[in-house]
This record gives structure tokens, C-alpha cells and sequence, in this order.
């Protein structure tokens, strides 16, 4: 790749930065924003053995708990550490992202928009041996790529993942309760084997279409923890009653939506070598980046609240740097929601990050913060009584 000063931006990504009110020399500051990993908590011990594994010393970020930074020239693909599962790679933008979530041991978590899957990992990472996590994509190949590394790094125990549309999703969390009915096949341990027949389903649905043609969401992993064990499909995939959510929903949601990426300036770079007729096809499309695509940002954010059981904590987050995508989606979010209430991210107060064009939202950036490009909005469900005062 040439040196990112020489980076030559399309017109066509031009007049959408233009439009957008973002300055395109922000794209000239990739090779200086560092390269973050996370250690896998308990393996804080083994610093120096990785550090030489990987010819460098990791500095730690002192804001946010088991991040480390190193040169963004360094790989840490062939090092004993991520091969063993002992680290990965997640940017700090990202890690605070989940932070802002609050996770606690025991909770059900959900990952509305969860490939490849570092997020979801930390999140389980803080889940510890309690609660369990959900994690639902569009893309079976990226879930599958997500599955892959949960196996890898030893946090599939508690685990399901969905292939099904984040605006839709309806599967609430679930605890191992045993099916009454012997007539009806319940789930097994899960195995990566399939029968022949399945397999041929499975690689047509990749060939013709991410999701299943029925719009029924389809369990593509379980861990033996997570709660499916012994269920029938008809119990795992019974939806609630809308006010039930507020009782059995999940204690903490993350939406990070569908979004350009512009905020992600590695990413951007990239497109030099995938052809910038790639970015104009999968960023720059006109429908998707004005009316379409904040539309499916709002709806994965009001399926995400929908979902959230009351006095649960949802995070919205997106790595576009625009207005549009973000707080325009939140202060109409809000606009809409009685019951939702913008909160103060209070461990923020030592983030290098600064503070959004919506009061208590949250923004990275390379200049800000030596991370991607990052929003953040944290937001609670109120109990009904208090949501009630709201209306009056």
C-alpha cells in the first residue's frame, strides 16, 4: 500500500465527506494510530513471554482494563498468544464500547449486530462463568467466522449465535429448562458435524442468500451452557408478548449498526487495494447512505430497546464520524421512546474521547483519542412508573 499522505480519495468519497462536514485529511493519519489487543483476564502474567513472541513491548492503556497498544506495523497473527487464545486483537474504541454496557456475571447479554465477533468475545470475557451472551448477524460466513473465534479463544460455553435480521430478531434469552413433550426433537449438544443432506441445505443457503428464505431466525451455534440443550425449536424460537420483554428481555443490549466506516480509517485505506469501485458499491451507494441506511440504524435500535428488559442498559455505536448515522438516529430514537433515557457514561470521565453534539453521547477519534473513529450512546429503559412521569 503506498504511504497513506499519498492516499489519492475518489471524487465520489470526497463529495460525500464534503456533505458531511468532515475534513479528508483525516485519512493521512492511519500509520500513526496504534494497533490495540486485549489479554485474556488471568493471563497478565505471561506479558513478557508475549511481548517476545511478538518483538515488542505492549503499553498498556491505563483507561481501560486488559488493553494494551503496540506499533500498527506489528502482526500478531503467528505469535503463540493469539494462536493459543491468549489474546486478540479489538480496537480501544471498541472495548469501550462495551465497557460503557456495565456487564456484570450473571447477566443475558445480546450482540444485535455481532460479526466477526471481538466485541461479543469481551463482552463474555466480563460475563465470566454466569449469564450468557447472544449474538446475531445477517451474514452467515461472518458468523461463521465469529463462531470460529469464540471456539478459539474458549468462550463458547455460554453462547448462542442467531442468523437473522438485527430489525426482527425476537428470540429472548433462555435458561435449560427440559421439553415435556417426548414426541418432539429437542436440541443435542451441538457438533460441527452434519448430515450429508443439511450440509447441501447449508451451502445453498450461502450460495443464494445470508438469511433463511423463511425469515425465521436460524441457531447456527450453542454452547452447552447457553440455555438451548433441551429445548424444542417451537420453545426457543417462541417469541414474548411485547410487554413481557420488560420482565424476561436482556439485561444489556449492543447495537453497533451497520454504518459507512468512514470513521475507520484503516478500513478506508484498504479499499486502495479492494478497488474504490468496491467502496462506492458496499459505502458510497446514494440510497444507503442517506434514507436506507439511517433507517436500518433506527430500527436496529428500536428492535435492540424492544428487546432490553426495563432498568436494562442499551449501547448504540457506530465507527461513521457523520451526524446522520448518529446522533440524528439517537435524538429521534429519543424523540420517539418515553421509556428511553439518555445516561451519562460515568467511567468516561478518564476516556480520551470527547463529548457529542447530543448532550452525554460520546465520541473517538484518531486526533481525540489514537483510536478509530467511534460513537457512543448509552441508554437505560425506565421502569414503567418512572417512564409514566416522563409523559406527564
Amino acid at each position: 500500500m503506498e504511504e497513506t499522505s499519498k492516499l489519492q480519495l475518489p471524487e465520489t468519497f470526497l463529495s460525500f465527506l464534503e456533505a458531511n462536514g468532515l475534513d479528508p485529511s483525516i485519512y493521512t493519519h492511519g500509520n500513526s494510530i496504534p494497533r490495540y489487543v486485549r489479554l485474556k483476564p488471568g493471563f497478565e502474567d505471561a506479558l513478557e513471554e508475549i511481548e517476545s513472541q511478538i518483538n515488542c513491548k505492549l503499553d498498556k492503556v491505563n483507561w481501560l482494563p486488559g488493553f494494551y497498544s503496540i506499533p500498527p506495523h506489528v502482526h500478531i497473527a503467528r505469535s503463540k498468544a493469539y494462536q493459543q487464545g491468549t489474546m486478540y486483537g479489538i480496537d480501544a474504541a471498541s472495548g469501550a464500547a462495551v465497557s460503557a454496557l456495565a456487564i456484570s456475571p450473571g447477566d443475558h447479554v445480546l450482540d444485535l449486530c455481532a460479526a466477526p465477533g471481538a466485541k461479543l468475545c469481551m463482552m463474555l470475557d466480563l460475563l465470566g462463568d454466569k449469564g450468557t451472551a447472544t449474538g446475531v448477524d445477517v451474514a452467515r460466513h461472518r458468523l461463521a467466522a465469529c463462531r470460529t473465534m469464540l471456539l478459539k479463544y474458549g468462550l463458547a460455553e455460554r453462547t448462542r449465535l442467531f442468523l437473522a435480521d438485527g430489525t426482527t430478531f425476537s428470540v429472548p434469552p433462555t435458561t435449560n429448562l427440559p421439553c415435556m413433550d417426548d414426541h418432539e426433537d429437542t436440541f443435542t449438544q451441538w457438533t460441527s458435524r452434519r448430515p450429508y443432506k443439511q450440509r447441501k441445505q447449508e451451502a445453498k443457503a450461502r450460495k443464494n442468500s445470508v438469511l433463511p428464505q423463511n425469515g425465521q431466525p436460524e441457531v447456527i451455534f450453542y454452547g452447552q451452557g447457553s440455555g438451548v440443550i433441551g429445548l424444542t425449536k417451537k420453545q426457543l424460537y417462541t417469541s414474548l408478548d411485547q410487554d413481557d420483554y420488560a420482565y424476561c428481555g436482556y439485561d444489556k443490549v449492543l447495537v453497533d449498526a451497520e454504518c459507512t466506516h468512514d470513521g475507520s480509517i484503516k478500513h478506508i485505506q484498504k479499499f486502495e487495494q479492494w478497488g474504490w469501485t468496491t467502496l462506492e458499491r458496499r459505502v458510497l451507494d446514494a440510497e444507503r447512505t442517506d434514507r436506507n441506511l439511517s433507517a436500518l440504524q433506527l430500527n436496529l435500535l428500536r428492535n435492540g430497546f424492544r428487546l432490553l428488559r426495563e432498568a436494562g442498559t442499551l449501547v448504540y455505536s457506530t465507527c461513521s464520524l457523520t451526524h446522520a448515522q448518529n446522533e440524528d438516529v439517537v435524538d429521534q430514537f429519543l424523540a420517539e421512546n418515553s421509556s428511553a433515557e439518555l445516561q451519562e457514561i460515568e467511567m468516561a470521565e478518564d476516556w480520551p474521547c470527547r463529548s457529542g453534539r447530543t448532550s452525554k453521547t460520546l465520541r473517538f477519534d484518531h486526533s481525540t483519542s489514537a483510536t478509530s473513529g467511534l460513537f457512543v450512546a448509552k441508554i437505560r429503559k425506565l421502569p414503567s412508573n418512572e417512564a409514566k412521569k416522563n409523559v406527564l
